[in-house]
């Protein structure tokens, strides 16, 4: 099958094909006489392999190595399970990060409510610039608004 099928049973564009031939993730195929190039059948399931991969979170360079093994008539089985669970350690360490960064941004906006109320309209809250970044952990909060200075009577 030429390049145009294959990249459109495997939703994927020509470039990417050709892409993929460049990294050896994908066999180059034979050509035509017309300099074709001509996919053999398995390449489709080939491609479908590598965007499933993809989408799990292994890298081109992940694939690379895996495939290189079973390319060789290896069986990289354990080493597919092992770049498994280092990805799922990321994403694991990924979701605490993300998890801060939403309690961070929740004291962040409960603080803000707290200057929007003091604030009366149409005088500047700064919230902006409110914010300081916490030298440890790198973490931004903001800064207590001061209540407004009262003058004394005479």
């Amino acid at each position: 099958m030429r390049s145009g099928e294959l990249a459109r049973r495997s939703g994927v564009s020509t470039d990417t094909l050709r892409h993929y031939e460049r990294l050896r993730l994908l066999p180059k195929p034979p050509r035509t006489q017309g300099g074709y190039r001509d996919y053999p059948e398995p390449a489709a399931e080939r491609v479908r392999l590598i965007r499933n991969a993809l989408c799990l979170g292994f890298s081109l360079a992940d694939l690379k190595g895996i495939l290189e093994i079973r390319d060789h008539g290896g069986a990289p089985c354990r080493k597919t399970m092992e770049v498994a669970r280092g990805k799922l350690r990321q994403l694991d360490e990924h979701v605490r990060e993300l998890l801060r960064a939403r309690k961070q941004l929740q004291d962040v906006l409960r603080e803000w409510n707290l200057r929007l109320a003091r604030s009366g309209a149409g005088v500047p809250a700064k919230l902006l610039e409110s914010l300081s970044l916490n030298a440890k952990g790198g973490q931004f909060r903001s800064r207590p608004a001061r209540a407004p200075r009262r003058r004394k009577r005479p």
